[in-house]
């Protein structure tokens, strides 16, 4: 019983890790499309440069803190499978080169 509850909430904190770093990840990308559309929206309107130049100091500080949230969740995942080794009925499983299993591929090995 101790086991399979333990099993569990592992599966579940490695399913958000991964969800967490796969919407990082696409809120990264999203910016990196909205750069791009205000580029070519200045562009397009022919406002002056220096008009909108104040939202893209905004967006780079957004892009700042979302690399730097990246690499914290990147730490936090490092982390926690450092602390694997110290929870009764965890254990590592080889899976060859990936540092991850696939998407949809986690499993929990007592």
């Amino acid at each position: 019983m101790r086991k399979q509850q333990i099993q569990n909430v592992a599966y579940e904190v490695a399913a958000q890790v991964r969800a967490v770093e796969e919407s990082i990840e696409a809120a990264i990308a999203e910016i990196a499309e909205l750069q791009s559309k205000m580029v070519h929206a200045r562009g397009v309107t022919g406002v002056a440069f220096t008009t909108s130049h104040a939202a893209f100091e905004q967006l780079a500080n957004a892009t700042v803190g979302l690399v730097n949230a990246r690499g914290g969740i990147a730490n936090c995942h490092s982390a926690l499978v450092d602390a694997q080794q110290f929870v009764p009925g965890l254990r590592t499983v080889a899976i060859g080169d990936e540092e991850c299993p696939p998407k949809g591929q986690l499993r929990v090995v007592a």
